[in-house]
């Protein structure tokens, strides 16, 4: 057989190893990414985004292993964030404000003084896709199905909740636990996407799919599977364009769906 039909980019184990890693982050970040863009939770991704970095500096200096190290980091800081909401001393987003560059100062000064550990900062904040290993891809397969099966557990609830939140609790819906599991989903969906696209960029793959579908879906549903397929669709123009042209992998993927979500503007709203 012609081994061209086999792979047909001409493209080496390791760009393979990163679009499967990329579409396992998109298929599961995108739908996820709808109820954030409804519930206008941006800036929260942000500050788990950030704390991110905060687990990898104690995953180092603890000797733990550093997807297991984010996801309880960005854990704690979204219970600290929902019993300081309960409080009510301060405005949500400026505890976000705080929270957020508290923990990613705080993972900056740990790293500074990790003797003997050598860290990449540049591929922790802007990601490193090209260097995914079939490990990290376990990690994605294996954390984005037991969110999505967590999603769909729960879909029905969350979207009563984002809809009309005390009517859903007029109707029986637990909001406090769906509230704090759709935080744990998200923490996982950072830990795991880390790798792909960076701490800074984690959340750019979470909204821009999601806010382009919007323009193009009618129904819940139909929104996060249209956001399901722009992210793919991002994640493969992005390696492309990074085959081609040697450009950051990461950032490539998440200019990629920049430029979709600008193409969709052009394009009649459906109501």
């Amino acid at each position: 057989m012609d081994e061209s039909l086999l792979n047909p980019f001409n493209w080496d184990r390791f760009l393979w190893l990163a679009l499967g890693a990329g579409l396992g982050t998109a298929v599961v970040a995108a739908p996820l990414g709808a109820f954030v863009v409804w519930r206008r939770m941006a800036y929260f991704g942000d500050t788990l985004a950030h704390s991110a970095l905060l687990g990898v500096a104690l995953g180092f200096l603890l000797g733990l292993d550093l997807n297991l190290a984010v996801i309880a980091v960005a854990i704690a800081i979204a219970l600290l964030l929902l019993a300081l909401e309960r409080r009510r001393l301060l405005a949500t987003d400026t505890l976000l404000g705080i929270l957020s560059h508290s923990a990613l100062s705080v993972g900056l000064v740990v790293i500074a003084f990790l003797e003997g550990i050598r860290v990449d900062l540049t591929g922790y904040l802007f990601g490193d896709i090209l260097a995914v290993t079939p490990t990290d891809l376990a990690w994605v397969w294996g954390g984005g199905l037991l969110v999505l099966a967590l999603l769909a557990a729960i879909w029905r609830p969350l979207l009563a909740l984002t809809v009309h939140e005390e009517l859903a609790r007029v109707e029986g819906v637990p909001v406090e636990r769906v509230r704090i599991l759709f935080l744990l989903m998200i923490a996982v969906v950072i830990a795991v996407s880390m790798k792909i696209v960076g701490v800074l960029l984690i959340t750019s793959l979470m909204i821009i799919p999601a806010a382009t579908a919007r323009r193009l879906s009618r129904t819940p549903e139909g929104m996060a599977l249209t956001a399901a397929a722009l992210g793919a669709l991002a994640v493969l123009g992005g390696l492309a364009a990074s085959w081609q042209w040697d450009t950051p992998a990461g950032p490539s993927v998440v200019v990629t769906a920049a430029l979709l979500f600008t193409l969709t503007q052009l394009v009649p709203a459906k109501r």
